[in-house]
């Protein structure tokens, strides 16, 4: 699996709420393939000995690893998103599938799920120092968090996913409160 998210084979995942009383579609919600990074995979006990395929190891795939950007609704509430938003979201994130650097890519996932933690359009980036602490247990290996986080909002401000209003402070383009 982890190997499959290295390369650029691996698919979108779509995920589907129904309702099988009515056959219909409660959610239907796509994240696209640039989101999954190996942190999200999750690895399974190995089957049994007894097990027809025995010692087999799976996984799982920690979607809380996954900032809301990355989710994004085609359906929502049995109610069809409007193409355009459906598109506007998928262009907002799509800077992330140009990212071929897997550390580099996770760094920049990490700092969208802090930005999300405030819950607030225009933040401070003293807010988004506060994170430092679950940054460095995310990134053990970084010594310079707060570096690293001003590297990934430039690299999140070039690519239009949020915008430098000036001494500190930083913008959402497309802030969706949820």
């Amino acid at each position: 699996m982890i190997e499959r998210l290295k390369g650029n084979q691996n698919p979108n995942l779509l995920l589907l709420h129904y309702d099988l009383k009515q056959l219909s579609v409660i959610n239907l919600l796509v994240i696209p393939k640039y989101f999954f990074i190996p942190e999200i995979i999750r690895e399974r006990k190995p089957l049994s000995p007894t097990a027809r395929r025995a010692g087999w190891i799976g996984c799982k795939i920690a979607i809380c690893g996954v900032p809301s950007a990355g989710r994004i609704s085609l359906i929502k509430d049995r109610i069809i998103e409007p193409r355009e938003d459906v598109l506007a979201k998928w262009r907002a994130v799509r800077f992330l599938k140009e990212q071929q650097d897997v550390r580099a890519k996770g760094w920049i996932l990490s700092v969208m799920q802090c930005i999300e933690k405030i819950k607030k359009r225009t933040f401070k980036i003293e807010e988004l120092y506060q994170f430092e602490d679950e940054l460095r247990t995310a990134h053990p290996l970084n010594r310079y968090i707060k570096e690293k986080i001003r590297q990934k909002l430039q690299v999140l401000r070039d690519n239009g996913y949020l915008d430098f209003v000036g001494r500190g402070t930083y913008r959402l383009v497309n802030w969706n409160p949820e």
